[in-house]
């Protein structure tokens, strides 16, 4: 399949022009496209060199302290028959996480051998980088990948003017009546088969919504395979049972008995944590959001967890797409939480790729009721608090309560309604949440 234009593309692009490099970790779950992204920067150069360090379990040797970066680059040339040239060549270690030494001799690129641009990825990769904490602080970049986002998804489909007349809309400038449905239904399509590269690319060539279930199928099955490698000391299928727990749950708290009420809540955590390592749950933290910064005041009691992706969420709880494509009872995407879902997921996929983001809400339980704000985020300097609505209706009653304890003069709603204001509330629609995130579409 042809390699689909990226966002990551223009980040990856960047790092390879800049003056100061420093080797780069492309860091990310399983599956989000991180190699296939690296072989298309590769095309830029006159030489590229992949190393497979899980298959080439030979060349470990290169990476212990008896050789220089500049003669493990001339090494791997006579291996490869392709010279490694600095400037000239662009070196990739796949898989680093199966040879730590590789890992540690990343920073002494930086300090001894810059010109060289070298790149490492691997899918078991966090896991191998939390045993080594202070591995490259300050001589090793990090950047983060994600699945497509919507806005990517767009112009992957051939969407681009849809995509453009999106990102110019606003508060003032709402999209003309056709163009909205035409948006909320590519939004449906979306939800339906999510922003797994593989997933997209067969949609691309194939526009067929079973190929697509198919893909998603054997993902599925491929991430519980893997749950073997984790963590040795947590059953692989209590892993598979966390995962499908998160995928379960949907909305609210997420809690830990829903999994297996005989086991001690400390080795269910355990599980669960190891998905998020995995980078295939995200977890959205209680914080007062009294100011900034909004991590200061959390609560870890209350967390709620959504899944990486909305495609392997809903061929995971067994939904039936074409209730998202083709119904518009709003019922549909109120399944599994799924707009909700996708609201957090185009937070973390819109963030700077430079540093990992972090997913907050804010929740009250009183005996006079319950309030929940959905999502905060940091917009100009404030606290903004986000409701997430599946439909085109529904009360405000949360958003309201908390902007006014908090003294707050801005919120937001988000949903399958058009650009609008309610008083000091603006709606953004669903499918232009991820502008929204990157300063587009908004009036503050």
């Amino acid at each position: 399949m042809n390699y689909i234009k990226r966002t990551i593309d223009n980040v990856l692009q960047a790092w390879a022009n800049s003056y100061n490099r420093k080797p780069l970790l492309l860091r990310g779950a399983r599956q989000v496209g991180k190699t296939s992204a690296v072989r298309n920067l590769g095309k830029r150069f006159e030489n590229y060199v992949e190393i497979d360090l899980n298959e080439r379990t030979d060349l470990h040797y290169l990476f212990d302290s008896r050789f220089t970066p500049q003669q493990i680059c001339d090494n791997i040339s006579v291996i490869t028959g392709i010279s490694v040239i600095p400037g000239k060549t662009l070196l990739l270690l796949d898989e680093i996480q199966s040879c730590p030494d590789a890992i540690n001799k990343l920073r002494y690129f930086y300090e001894k051998y810059p010109e060289q641009h070298i790149i490492a990825t691997g899918s078991l990769l966090e896991f191998a980088l939390e045993d080594l904490p202070s591995f490259g602080v300050g001589r090793v970049e990090s950047v983060y990948m994600y699945p497509f986002s919507f806005n990517e998804f767009t112009n992957a489909t051939g969407n681009v003017q849809l995509s453009s007349a999106i990102e110019a809309a606003s508060i003032d400038k709402p999209l003309h009546d056709v163009v909205h449905a035409k948006a909320n239904e590519l939004l449906r399509l979306f939800l339906a088969i999510g922003g797994m590269p593989e997933v997209v690319a067969t949609y691309v060539n194939t526009q067929s919504l079973f190929e697509c279930q198919k893909v998603l199928s054997t993902l599925v099955d491929s991430y519980k395979d893997d749950f073997v490698k984790y963590r040795r000391r947590i059953n692989s299928s209590l892993i598979a049972d966390a995962w499908l727990s998160v995928a379960e749950q949907g909305q609210g708290k997420f809690i830990y008995s829903r999994v297996n009420g005989e086991l001690r809540t400390e080795v269910i955590k355990r599980a669960v944590e190891t998905l998020v390592l995995a980078g295939l749950v995200l977890p959205v933290v209680h914080t007062s959001g009294n100011g900034l910064p909004l991590g200061a005041e959390v609560n870890r009691k209350y967390t709620r967890m959504i899944m990486l992706d909305t495609g392997i969420a809903q061929k995971m709880l067994g939904l039936n797409v074409v209730d998202y494509i083709s119904s518009e009872d709003t019922k549909a995407i109120n399944r599994g939480a799924l707009a909700e879902q996708f609201v957090g997921q185009e937070i973390i996929k819109n963030a700077s790729p430079y540093s990992k983001p972090s997913l907050y809400c804010w929740h009250r339980e009183e005996k006079d009721g319950n309030a929940e704000i959905d999502y905060l985020i940091e917009r100009d300097g404030r606290v903004l608090p986000i409701e997430v609505k599946a439909g085109t209706t529904g009360s405000m009653q949360s958003l309201r309560y908390f902007m006014k304890a908090k003294k707050l003069s801005l919120g937001v709603r988000t949903s399958l309604e058009n650009f609008s204001k309610y008083d000091n509330i603006e709606v953004v629609p669903l499918y232009a949440w991820g502008n929204y995130i990157r300063g587009k579409n908004h009036t503050l």
